[in-house]
């Protein structure tokens, strides 16, 4: 979700070129769905479906070591005060230093291209904690940019770094994004289950927003909109 709404804002200023990732996530195939999806609807450039088989060759994540459950929710989730979301263990469905991958190659095809923007749908404020979604360290990633290419020309954007997922909804709403098209959870590929934390996150975002979440899920809970 938070992809395809920085995806409709970029499509909105330039011509857009998508990049893709699939990393031995559970429901990877589809996610690849999802975004060519996307990517149609909005009339993108071009699409590069990238596979990176690292991150399930390593494991240590929920989401690409079938060693480890994806949890439930826990009760209350998503209701803590940014504070002691900080102070929480990172969870167990954190793939290691992901986002790192990820911008490493756009940067590269940025360069072919290029183009002098990338653009990635990192958020910190309502995400599960997860290190690589904070704004330091895209500003770390971003000196890295500059010293590290031809040019250091080529500019990290971040649209919705500092947006709870509710204003996400809405911007997505305002931008013309294409939200039925997009998939957001940890577990399953044909009903997203309702149950995982980034399921409850995403029904929360779009009671709060007033309107309902358009894709299938196997339990569609009421979560509160707060």
């Amino acid at each position: 979700m938070d992809s395809c709404v920085t995806a409709a804002l970029a499509a909105a200023e330039a011509e857009v070129y998508a990049l893709h990732c699939s990393y031995g996530q559970r429901t990877e195939a589809r996610e690849l769905a999802a975004a060519r999806d996307v990517a149609e609807r909005l009339d993108m450039a071009d699409f590069m479906h990238l596979r990176i088989d690292i991150f399930q060759r390593i494991g240590g994540s929920a989401l690409t070591d079938a060693a480890i459950a994806v949890p439930d929710a826990a009760p209350g989730f998503g209701h803590e005060t940014q504070a002691a979301s900080e102070s929480a263990a990172i969870p167990v469905t954190y793939v290691p230093f992901r986002n790192a991958h990820f911008l490493s190659a756009a940067v590269s095809w940025a360069e072919v291209l290029g183009a002098t923007r990338v653009y990635i749908g990192a958020v910190e404020q309502d995400s599960s904690g997860y290190p690589d979604c904070r704004p330091e360290y895209y500003s770390a990633f971003q000196q890295l940019v500059r010293t590290g290419t031809r040019d250091g020309r080529i500019e990290i954007i971040t649209p919705l770094i500092d947006k709870s997922k509710a204003e996400i909804v809405r911007l997505g709403l305002e931008c013309g994004a294409p939200l039925d098209l997009t998939w957001s959870c940890y577990k399953e590929g044909q009903e997203a289950c309702g149950l995982c934390e980034s399921c409850i996150l995403r029904l929360r975002a779009f009671a709060s927003a007033g309107v309902t979440d358009p894709i299938p899920y196997a339990v569609r809970a009421q979560p509160n909109k707060s």
